[in-house]
């Protein structure tokens, strides 16, 4: 909670004026039921008609008053709550997007996306209803007891008496609340996972026929989310009716005892129903506060969600280290590196690459071809050996010298909902020569016979286009940045072998000062490269040329055979 006073500090004096607003509102209202008292004991006995003019005049006039503070102070409330979540959220989306491969791996997507919505939804009513209640149920409470001590002594005592039961209840409530609610969004992260997988899945969960599946799959995962919420909605539903059950206990007391005082005439009636006004207060204001403890369970549980993120140390900083002086543009000295930290994914990369030079990454599946690229992008550490360019160990660059250097095609990539300029800027300040300029490359001239060229709207994921389409668009936003290391990560699986291979010609005729890593599955993308690496099991187990490689290692060879039949050598 430390971290989210932190967002709360600045607007303490706002803060302030609200409650000060709130105070006056509600210290005005605990006068009605004394106005009345003094209407039916003092004027209406007396007959003073313009004695119950004034004062019913006064007490809506108090009504009127309360009433508008409330509102204003509310609106206050409102608009502060508000504004400290919209921060809480920009810092939280800034720490996300900074954080690096690892930890997203260990936090999970879905679990970010809960925090970042369900959670800070939560955090916003906590503040809120702090704001609104929790001055408001206080004042009324005390000012309740106070008043009513002025009143009747003697029927207060009765309602003193029940506060004991009501503060161990509303204790025990919060402390069994907050474990309880954790447990509840964790379960809500394991939702959206869920439901993002079956999205994300929704054509192969059709075509393989495995809808009923994923509907029990996801009939697991719902019900184990709706048990946990009743838990917790059940355990903090046991505060209310108890509180009532005291309070209402009480008010019987009060009405049995206040009956008998005035019988006795040791009270009046216009004090006891002023007194059993103040009691219907002081029952609203504990009700309040019991709300407020059940919104504070939520809050706080999702609070401490936020911090975990928000505290999270950065784990890829910048490094000092000596440069070695390299001719080469990059090189991998050895390089291991394990996800889990059990088993290496990758053992002992060691190759170079010099300026302008093409390198070619094959293999089966699960090789690692993937892992290496990663581990050049920086998003992960590698565990043993080091990556430099340039001389330069990649830990000692900047993000922004690191990334500006890189021109990046993932295998699983995405294209927004925007217009075919904008996806291929991205952000960056691109012109049109140079955007026209990477589409020609790329081998994208479609998009010029699209309406609107450049202005054409994509659908989300550029469900709009081919799968060819949608790579040599994703090609294009690479190249239009003119990168130094151009990073293509199996980017024309979906080509025809012709485009393919007018690609691969564009790439070494207008990008050839640029180092460039081709990781492919097809032969053909990478044999006309300056070196190949073969990877098998997370290691390199052939380094060469095309030819070197067919004579020299027997799985690159297989795979000559199978994918180019007599044209192999």
């Amino acid at each position: 909670m430390r971290t989210i006073g932190k967002y709360i500090k600045p607007y303490i004096g706002r803060i302030g004026v609200q409650m000060c607003i709130k105070i006056s509102g509600t210290v005005i209202e605990l006068f009605l039921p004394s106005m009345l008292s003094i209407i039916l004991d003092t004027y209406a006995p007396a007959g003073n008609k313009t004695g119950v003019w004034l004062m019913g005049v006064g007490m809506i006039i108090c009504a009127i008053l309360a009433w508008l503070g409330n509102c204003v102070a509310n609106r206050m409330s409102t608009n502060v709550s508000r504004e400290i979540t919209r921060k809480i959220r920009r810092d939280l989306f800034h720490r996300i997007t900074a954080m690096s491969a690892a930890q997203q791996d260990h936090v999970t997507d879905a679990s970010l996306v809960s925090r970042l919505t369900s959670d800070t939804y939560n955090v916003h009513n906590m503040i809120d209803r702090l704001q609104r209640l929790g001055v408001r149920a206080p004042m009324l409470l005390i000012g309740g007891i106070i008043v009513s001590l002025l009143l009747e002594p003697v029927l207060t005592l009765v309602l003193i008496a029940t506060l004991p039961l009501l503060g161990v209840t509303v204790y025990w409530s919060s402390k069994k609340g907050v474990p309880l609610f954790t447990l509840v969004q964790e379960a809500q992260d394991k939702m959206v996972r869920k439901v993002q997988e079956n999205m994300a899945g929704a054509r192969v969960i059709r075509a393989l026929s495995r809808t009923k599946w994923e509907q029990n799959a996801f009939g697991e995962v719902n019900d184990g989310l709706a048990a946990r919420q009743r838990t917790a909605d059940l355990t903090m539903a046991v505060v209310s009716p108890i509180t009532s059950f005291i309070l209402n206990a009480g008010l019987a007391i009060v009405v049995l005892v206040g009956a008998y005082r005035v019988h006795l005439g040791q009270s009046e009636p216009g004090t006891i129903i002023a007194f059993l006004s103040y009691f219907t207060i002081i029952l609203n204001a504990l009700l309040m506060v019991t709300r407020i403890f059940v919104m504070y369970s939520k809050g706080s549980a999702s609070a401490r969600r936020l911090e975990e993120i928000l505290l999270m140390p950065a784990d890829l900083a910048q490094e000092t280290l000596p440069d070695i002086g390299d001719q080469e543009h990059l090189v991998f000295d050895h390089v291991s590196f394990s996800y889990n930290k059990n088993y290496h994914n990758v053992i002992d990369l060691t190759f170079k690459v010099g300026h302008g030079q093409t390198l070619g990454v094959i293999g089966p599946t699960g090789s690692g071809k993937s892992t290496l690229l990663s581990l050049l992008m920086r998003q992960y550490d590698a565990d043993e050996g080091q990556i430099r360019i340039d001389g330069r160990p990649i830990q000692s660059l900047t993000k922004d010298e690191l990334h500006s250097r890189l021109g990046v095609v993932f295998q699983y990539d995405f294209l927004m909902a925007d217009t075919i300029r904008e996806n291929i800027r991205f952000g960056r300040e691109i012109c049109d020569s140079n955007i026209n300029e990477a589409i020609d490359c790329a081998q994208a001239a479609f998009i010029h016979q699209k309406e609107g060229a450049l202005d054409f709207e994509l659908n989300v994921k550029g469900r709009n286009l081919s799968g060819g389409q949608q790579q040599r668009v994703l090609i294009s936003r690479a190249l239009a940045g003119d990168p130094r290391i151009l990073l293509l990560d199996d980017c024309s699986s979906a080509l025809d072998f012709r485009t393919d291979r007018e690609l691969r010609h564009a790439l070494r005729e207008r990008h050839g000062l640029a180092t460039t890593i081709i990781v492919a599955q097809r032969v053909s993308a990478v044999m006309a490269a300056d070196n190949i690496l073969v990877m098998d099991k997370g290691r390199i187990i052939g380094q060469g040329t095309h030819e070197e490689l067919y004579e020299s290692c027997p799985m690159y060879q297989e795979l000559c055979n199978l994918q180019l039949g007599g044209d192999a050598a």
